[in-house]
Parts: structure tokens; sequence; C-alpha cells
């Protein structure tokens, strides 16, 4: 199975035997995002972002939406669930918002993430508790679930530690964001060290995570990329475009330096011994 979510508001689950829709469910707004864990064994929930403030959650088992999160105020544009934790789940909002749910609570919100670590004399009391200065429409855990990377329209890209909410302060520079919907974009697995592939326009940047530099610019789409995905097991990138194309990137092999694994390199023939080791030969 794999499932689709699209602006005429509705979430299909495809059966890939027989390429149908297996189920399919309505809602009232344009969806703009969803997400199914990758990690989860005891539920089959899907996370849904749309036009409204509510993030819904559909259950594969009874087919219906089981469950509903409140505490956004406007549209929810990204919603993506822990790669370390099945419950866990965030998300991002047009009203500059990030929030982390647990699904078993009642209450649900773990922590709604404050881009002044609750330091609230250099906010205003609208600004506190806000992830961004704008409208956060970009997600993405670590793989190893212990960060959160967060997008929004204010053109930042922000660390937070998922644990205890902290914005960790890594500057990443200007993050160019002009997407009025949801910015798929996408952290390597099994690198060193991580990287975030983010759709810049009509390239994709590519950011060192923790420290923050910009690598590269990768350059081969005619038009704005929409999304980008990481493949771990043969560390690729994928990436689609409004250019109606999808491009696949693999890492360039780093040609060893000078003095790097000398031993191991097959000697120039004139530095070869010239001693036979024959008696034959005298």
């Amino acid at each position: 199975m794999f499932t689709s979510s699209s602006f005429d508001k509705t979430l299909k689950i495809w059966d890939t035997n027989t390429l149908q829709p297996a189920d399919v469910f309505n809602f009232e707004g344009t969806v703009y995002s969803h997400h199914m864990s990758p990690v989860a064994t005891k539920h089959c929930l899907i996370a849904v972002g749309t036009k409204s403030p509510k993030v819904q959650l559909c259950d594969l088992k009874s087919g219906s939406c089981s469950q509903i999160l409140q505490g956004h105020r406007q549209e929810v544009l990204a919603v993506v669930w822990s790669p370390r934790y099945e419950y866990v789940l965030a998300t991002a909002s047009a009203d500059s918002r990030v929030k982390l749910w647990d699904v078993r609570r009642a209450s649900g919100c773990l922590i709604t993430l404050d881009q002044y670590n609750g330091e609230k004399s250099k906010a205003s009391s609208e600004a506190a508790n806000t992830a961004h200065n704008g409208r956060v429409n970009g997600l993405c855990f670590t793989s190893d679930g212990l960060h959160l990377l967060t997008i929004g329209t204010d053109d930042r890209m922000r660390l937070w530690n998922s644990s205890s909410g902290e914005n960790t302060l890594v500057n990443y520079g200007k993050v160019c964001n002009e997407s009025r919907k949801g910015l798929k974009f996408t952290i390597s697995t099994g690198c060193d060290p991580e990287f975030a592939f983010v759709p810049y326009g009509s390239t994709i940047a590519v950011y060192t995570i923790y420290s923050g530099e910009l690598i590269t610019m990768l350059r081969g789409h005619y038009n704005t990329v929409d999304c980008c995905v990481f493949q771990p097991n043969f560390q690729e990138l994928y990436s689609g475009s409004k250019d109606c194309n999808i491009l696949a990137w693999v890492p360039a092999l780093r040609e060893p330096m000078p003095d790097e694994d000398a031993e191991k390199q097959p000697l120039n023939p004139a530095f070869e011994d010239g001693w036979s080791s024959s008696d034959d030969d005298g």
C-alpha cells in the first residue's frame, strides 16, 4: 500500500496490487500534508493537516477519523511523526506555531516550541511561544528523532531539541521560502555529517544540520522545486519540480587526499624494488 493526499480534499489509501484506492478519507478543506508513522507497531494512524486548524488522525483499522487534536489557530501546513516514539507527532501551522503531541493524552499537546526559549523580555506577548515570525510550512525530524528542523516564511530554518523543545540557535542564514503551502524538505540518514536538503527556488540547498553551513546548491531543475525525498539504502536524493521532472541525485565520491591511504596505492614503477627474489636470475 501507499498513501496520497490532494487539494481535492481527500486522502487515499492505495492497493499496489490493483493500483486502485482501497480507502478514501474526505475532508472539508484542502489537504496540505499527511504522514504515517515509520516506526508504529501499536497504531495505524495517519496524521493529516488541512485548511482547518484541527489536526485529524485517520485510523486505517476502523477506516474513520478517530481523533482530532485541537490547539492551532490557523490551517495546519505540515505534520510529521517522530521516528523515535510512535505516539509523538509534530505539527506546523500558519499561526507561526509548532506543536509536539502525544496522541495518547487527552490534552494532547506536549510542547509549543518557542523561538526565544522562554525569554519573554525579548518578545512581545503575541510573539511568545511562536517558532517563526511567519507561517511555518516545513517540518522534519532528524533520523534519530532527537532533533526537529522547522522552516517558516520568515526565511529562517531552526533546529530544535525535540525532548526539551529548546531552540538550539544554529544559524543557517537566509533560507528563501516563498511557498504558500507545505514545503517538503528532507534530511539524510547514515551520513557524517548529516545534511538537510531544502527546495530553494529552482535549486536545492544542502546544509549541514548541526553547524548550519551551506555546503552546495544542487542545480538541474528548470522550475520551482516542490519536494525532496532521501533514500537511505542507496544514499540517493529524489526531487520533484514544477518543470514536470523527477531527478535522482547521487553523492560524488570524494577523491582520496595525496597522503591518505598511501600504503594501499600501487607504487609508481620507478620506485619499485629492482632486486629480484629469484636465485636463478643471479
